[in-house]
């Protein structure tokens, strides 16, 4: 498929009207994909998130429109498919990274002012490798029940299943190589808004709503759709923690918030009027309150950034967090892994990487010193160095 062709922009994913189904896929004449919706069902059958199930249904969405566009059933799709749709994907343009306005830097490019990469214009490898692993699952539960190709048509590594199968948590990971069309994933590296910009982008908050919860997102290190589903009942305000519903295990965990933060939330509160019963404490300020969402959130940050020339995100104020935390002498590694709720402390450890925007100061010193001469030890014969070294 040539790279500037794009594929049939049919079907949606939509809500659903039932609780095993709350998100339903559905082709160009609005009927609902009925293989899709048997995995969607067998995916929440194993206690995943309903969220899980929306971000699922638009990667085969986005599958079923190459197999319509070439003619072939999803029953007989080919390892031929898999390689169009990588194709299509590393050359397409992401709609979503469109750049309205005129001002905006280009995808890609690197923010002068926060040392950050924009978004780049295509689909980046992770969104393709996930993809990937959701065709997958989708053949890989087919085949399980006699329905589908009898050869998964995305490729998978046995020894990447061989690498990661009984390993201990602290064994090295194995090296493994990639199944065949799969991307090189990059590390991901926490970004951390340095203290000054944080300032800046603080006194950038348009109300005592936003100021409140960015002092809540940086101090407790919650994730974004975490924090937004907190209720008056969630704040202690004598302990000084949140209760949140962890996104990972969906448990009800509790949060450090600082006093600073608790004040500009009561703030908020005192200006805003409390929630009603089981309604989040942050809502929407225009028209009739309602709870306010995630994409809200983000926009609340995006405005910051087009008047800061920024590009920071919601998820870097969570590394913002965690960075501070992972950095003070008067907290330990498993600490700060209790607090962030992270699974592994491998993970935690991530934060303690000192980046080169941190040594600005202490490269200035080296560099303004004047280079040491060498020395040798007394032990050691003058001619001996010099036949060995040379004159110096």
């Amino acid at each position: 498929m040539d790279g500037r062709a794009d594929l049939p922009r049919v079907g949606a994913v939509l809500e659903g009207t039932l609780a095993s189904l709350p998100y339903v896929v559905v082709d160009g004449a609005s009927r609902e994909i009925e293989p899709v919706s048997r995995y969607l069902r067998d995916l929440l059958l194993g206690d995943v998130s309903p969220l899980t199930c929306r971000s699922y249904g638009h990667d085969l969405l986005r599958w079923f429109r190459l197999p319509w566009a070439v003619d072939v059933g999803w029953e007989q799709a080919t390892e031929a498919e898999t390689a169009t749709l990588v194709g299509w994907l590393r050359s397409a343009p992401n709609p979503q990274r469109q750049r309205r306005r005129v001002d905006a830097l280009a995808a890609g490019t690197v923010n002068p002012k926060t040392g950050k990469p924009n978004l780049g214009a295509g689909y980046a490898p992770r969104t393709i490798a996930h993809n990937l692993s959701v065709v997958y699952g989708f053949y890989a539960f087919h085949l399980h029940f006699g329905r589908g190709p009898v050869v998964n048509p995305v490729p998978d590594s046995r020894s990447r299943r061989r690498a990661l199968a009984h390993a201990a948590p602290i064994e090295s990971p194995r090296p493994h190589r990639r199944a065949r069309l799969r991307p090189k994933v990059p590390a991901r590296h926490p970004r951390a808004i340095p203290d000054s910009q944080s300032e800046e982008l603080f006194a950038a908050m348009r109300c005592i709503r936003d100021r409140a919860l960015l002092a809540c997102y940086v101090s407790s290190g919650a994730r974004a759709s975490e924090l937004l589903g907190v209720q008056l009942s969630d704040v202690e305000w004598t302990k000084g923690q949140l209760w949140v519903i962890s996104k990972g295990t969906r448990l009800r965990q509790a949060v450090p918030v600082s006093p600073e933060a608790l004040a500009y939330l009561a703030s908020y509160l005192d200006e805003a009027g409390l929630p009603a019963g089981g309604d989040p404490v942050w809502r929407t300020r225009r028209g009739e309150p309602r709870a306010l969402s995630y994409w809200a959130a983000r926009r609340i940050l995006q405005r910051a950034d087009e008047q800061l020339g920024t590009n920071w995100t919601l998820h870097d104020l969570r590394h913002t967090a965690a960075t501070r935390m992972a950095r003070d002498p008067a907290l330990t590694l498993v600490e700060v892994q209790t607090i962030l709720r992270h699974a592994h402390i491998s993970t935690t450890a991530l934060y303690t990487a000192v980046r080169l925007d941190d040594l600005l100061d202490q490269l200035a010193e080296h560099y303004r010193r004047p280079a040491e001469p060498a020395r040798w030890s007394a032990t050691y014969d003058a001619d001996d160095i010099a036949a060995v070294f040379g004159d110096r």
